[in-house]
């Protein structure tokens, strides 16, 4: 049963993909529907990763995936607000610097 949500809030000009709780595996479904339908948009993406309280392999894997494909479709893909959590796997994997701080 998952614990987290990923969800779309389309504002003019950009796509807000909100995370919250725990992002892992039972969500991999939601991740997929929220890349495809962001890059059907073509607009700048923020990611709000304030309320996240844990990510597994595969959350991290999502976000990754995300900036990546989202840089090679043309789009700027920032990373707002995210935890601890998220912010020490990535300097881990040494992937942080894809991602752009949003304020």
């Amino acid at each position: 049963m998952a614990t987290g949500t990923i969800a779309l809030a389309e504002e003019p000009g950009r796509t807000i993909v909100v995370l919250k709780g725990e992002i892992d595996v039972a969500l991999r479904a939601e991740a997929s529907a929220a890349l495809a339908n962001t890059l059907e948009r073509d607009l700048p993406v923020v990611i709000d990763a304030s309320e996240v309280t844990f990510a597994d392999s595969t959350g991290i894997a999502f976000l990754v995936q995300f900036v990546t494909i989202g840089h090679d479709e043309g789009l700027d893909v920032t990373l707002r607000n995210p935890p601890p959590v998220i912010v020490e796997v990535l300097d881990m994997l040494g992937v942080r610097d894809l991602f752009v701080r949003a304020a």
